[in-house]
């Protein structure tokens, strides 16, 4: 490469007389000692920019108010309250600033892409339908705002070496924070015996609020660690994905404990046999069987009955009750739904009666623990398919087409793992536009970047700059 370094001038060794001449001449000799190369100012951009994509993947998974300790509220955990208001609209401010004053325009409006803008039209369109239209539109311009600095940690880096570098060292600080807090504070970093929940005393959730949140997060930070160790930081890499997979082990979890190695392994084989349709086939399958076993047995007795002939628990621990009064509430607005964060902890449910048959008191609920009925109650038929559809099953033919550029494949493959991984842990919790919940923003940063990989290339290493030549 050329080099840009600068050239004194030879001025710089005389002894200048006075008057304007030698005034002009000693002006423009501090002015070339003073000079910033341009190769030395596209390393610091490049630096800067990889520093803040690791760092908001930190934040973004970490969130701002980590280690709540039991019983925190989950609306207030994933950023429904004034410490994560104020500190998402800074990073969503940084972001913003970070991503006018680094990428091109004309990337930047590439890379506004319609599934998003289709995402937030119906959940912006969807409040109309709530209680509250104005606490609904709060909660989603909030989800939104997440989202700039997610789209901000994919789009700052110059090449997927700059990506990974940063992002395997701040995950790896991440799970070390965590195993630390294990060892400094077990109060706040695993779940207690005088909380409400006592009989998950002892299970690991880390900073997060509770294991069933903390187990689908490691789940994905364990995939990070894979793509990482493939793509240029393997010792990091293999550390991360050994510790989270230690992690989700202890957080209880049976559930994530076996979508994890599923997912991983329907990847695989599409990887080894470079046959993405095949992955798409497996994962297919798999996820018709999860549904059947799960909503269906709410829905056909044969089901039921085939559930509890293969599982301890055919109740999910109370969840079929829940997804049954969540079923049995669609039919009062089954078109467009009851709006944003408008069904749960609702008056209207909060001043029913208490149903003591049943297993969980739907008055002390916030979502259906089922990412697919609650798209229903939330947007409607009209809203809630195309939504589940743009999550769910576009982001594996956008992974098809990003599989077809050989410098696409690892990063498409760690996206797809997430989304598969999630297919399946949508059976069972709920995170779709949810404010800055890690479930909902590592989900949609994965859908995301399928996007952006199935349009485009991904940059192995930095283009060249200022008419410079690549390394």
């Amino acid at each position: 490469m050329r080099s840009h370094v600068l050239i004194p001038s030879r001025l710089s060794s005389r002894r200048l007389t006075a008057g304007p001449a030698a005034s002009a001449a000693g002006q423009r000799v501090a002015g070339e000692r003073s000079a910033i190369s341009p190769e030395f100012k596209a390393h610091l951009v490049r630096a800067v920019a990889a520093v803040l994509s690791g760092f908001g993947l930190f934040i973004l998974t970490l969130s701002f108010e980590p280690f709540p300790g039991d019983g925190t509220d989950s609306a207030a955990a994933s950023g429904g309250n004034v410490i994560n208001q104020v500190g998402y609209l800074g990073l969503g401010g940084l972001f913003l600033f970070a991503l006018l004053s680094i990428v091109d325009p004309r990337l930047l409006l590439k890379a506004i892409t319609p599934t998003f803008v289709i995402i937030f039209a119906i959940a912006f369109g969807s409040c109309l339908q709530s209680y509250d239209p104005a606490t609904s539109a709060r909660g989603v311009m909030q989800s939104l705002i997440v989202m700039i600095p997610m789209a901000g940690v994919l789009l700052l880096p110059r090449s997927e070496r700059d990506f990974v570098e940063a992002g395997a060292t701040a995950i790896l600080l991440l799970v070390l924070l965590n195993y630390a807090m294990l060892v400094l504070a077990p109060s706040l970093a695993k779940h207690t015996a005088d909380a409400i929940e006592s009989w998950h005393a002892g299970f690991w959730r880390g900073h997060l609020s509770h294991k069933n949140v903390a187990a689908p997060v490691f789940s994905i930070l364990c995939m990070f660690g894979i793509y990482c160790a493939r793509t240029g930081a393997p010792r990091r890499g293999l550390l991360i994905a050994l510790l989270s997979a230690n992690f989700v082990l202890h957080t209880g979890s049976k559930t994530t404990i076996g979508f994890l190695p599923l997912s991983i392994l329907f990847v695989g084989i599409g990887a080894l046999t470079l046959r993405p349709a095949l992955t798409i086939a497996l994962h297919t399958v798999f996820t018709i069987v999860i549904l059947a076993l799960t909503l269906g047995s709410v829905y056909f007795s044969s089901l039921h009955d085939l559930t509890a002939s293969l599982m301890s628990d055919p109740t999910f621990t109370g969840r079929n009750d829940i997804w049954d009064f969540a079923s049995r509430s669609i039919p009062d607005h089954p078109w467009f739904g009851h709006g944003y964060a408008s069904f749960w902890q609702s008056p209207v449910i909060l001043g029913m009666e208490k149903d003591f048959e049943a297993n969980w008191d739907v008055r002390g609920i916030v979502t259906a623990h089922n990412v697919y009925l609650d798209a229903v109650v939330t947007y409607g038929f009209i809203g809630g398919l195309p939504l589940l559809a743009l999550f769910f099953i576009k982001p594996f033919f956008d992974y098809a087409r990003a599989f077809r550029r050989p410098q696409n494949r690892h990063f498409a493959e760690f996206c797809i793992m997430v989304v598969a991984f999630m297919t399946y842990n949508g059976m069972m919790e709920s995170f779709l536009i949810n404010r800055a919940d890690p479930l909902w923003v590592l989900t949609a940063l994965a859908v995301y970047g399928l996007n952006l990989a199935a349009a485009a290339p991904v940059a192995a290493e930095e283009p060249a700059a200022d008419g410079a030549r690549a390394r």
